[in-house]
């Protein structure tokens, strides 16, 4: 093994950095090329990367696109991603990273940094604790009966941030999953939902979430 080692080289260590895959759950923006506003610029969405390598990354998110997208990813601790999907899941897609081998390396050697200290979010302390849930899909419920998919970005017991196809208006009455609350602000990717009644701790997540 240390004579093929010394035989190949760089080029095995190489081989070997750009087959980790980790499993994640790390949050992240992105745009696809057929999603503008009305300005023609590209529109934001948010995202969780949920599974990572060297050469393709999978995303949670609330708008999928179709094969042959072209994305632009910018994911926390790896920064900015560039590619096409190539699959797409059940609440998501997967992209196949383009990068030159040199810049592989350095998304290699980032998601061996994630391996070891992955998932340590530190969420923001102000006002109510924020939590990521486990599961970042739910359904968007708004005023006309209209549903829609949508990612959940944190959640607390007066409120949660959100990130779907539609952008409703500052004000604008709706549900995620089963609570009720409207709309208080825009971001870069979502918009914030403050809650019309303060949840419970205990179950704030499955109602959002699972709607129950």
């Amino acid at each position: 093994m240390l004579l093929n080692e010394a035989k190949f080289g760089r080029n095995s260590s190489v081989k070997h950095r750009s087959d980790i895959a980790i499993i994640v759950n790390i949050a992240g923006q992105y745009s696809l090329s057929d999603r503008r506003n009305s300005s023609g610029e590209r529109r934001v969405f948010a995202c969780r990367a949920v599974n990572v390598s060297p050469r393709s990354i999978a995303l949670a998110c609330p708008v999928y696109g179709k094969v042959g997208d072209r994305v632009i990813a910018q994911i926390d601790h790896l920064g900015k991603l560039e590619g096409v999907i190539t699959r797409l899941l059940e609440q998501g897609f997967v992209m196949a990273i383009t990068a030159s081998e040199q810049d592989r390396e350095r998304l290699a050697a980032k998601i061996k940094w994630l391996e070891n200290y992955k998932n340590h979010d530190t969420h923001d302390r102000r006002g109510d604790e924020r939590v990521v849930p486990a599961n970042p899909m739910s359904k968007l419920i708004l005023a006309d009966g209209k549903v829609e998919t949508c990612l959940v970005i944190d959640i607390s017991v007066s409120g949660a941030a959100v990130s779907s196809e539609t952008v409703p208006e500052v004000g604008t009455v709706l549900a995620v999953g089963s609570v009720v609350g409207r709309v208080v602000r825009h971001f870069v990717g979502g918009f914030a939902v403050q809650f019309a009644e303060r949840q419970s701790p205990y179950s704030v997540e499955r109602m959002v979430i699972l709607g129950a």
